[in-house]
């Protein structure tokens, strides 16, 4: 299975996932894709198979990954402080990947519930929904 991991600003949420699904699925692909070299940094440290930086990173890797996570913020424009382009939202939305979003609440992007659990709780939700396709 090949997983998309995209984050932005810090890159704290990818890193999580990444280093999650390191230990839960092993013989998983795992790409990580910041938007900045902050965040693609900050993700490396978690051990992905590769890891690249930028708009045409998000847009080439989305046409080939089977699973694509991150935050919800991936799929709107102007997203994570306007880190994620329309070109980049649009590319994660027409990926015929499966889309695993974790909800959170940043950037008057206000998703119902999503104040409920903590964020490691959200990423071993997310790590499990991967595990179950």
């Amino acid at each position: 299975m090949r997983i998309l991991v995209i984050d932005g600003q810090g890159g704290g949420i990818g890193r999580q996932v990444v280093a999650a699904l390191r230990t839960a699925c092993p013989e998983a692909d795992v790409t990580a894709v910041g938007t900045n070299g902050m965040a693609t940094s900050a993700m490396m440290k978690a051990g992905p198979d590769r890891a690249a930086t930028g708009e045409n990173a998000v847009i080439v890797n989305s046409r080939s990954a089977d699973v694509i996570v991150g935050p919800v913020g991936i799929v709107i424009a102007d997203a994570l402080l306007g880190e994620i382009t329309p070109a980049m939202a649009a590319a994660v939305g027409q990926s015929r990947a499966r889309r695993i979003l974790i909800p959170v609440n940043h950037c008057d992007n206000i998703v119902v519930g999503a104040d409920t659990q903590s964020m490691s709780r959200l990423v071993q939700e997310a790590v499990r929904l991967i595990q179950s396709l």
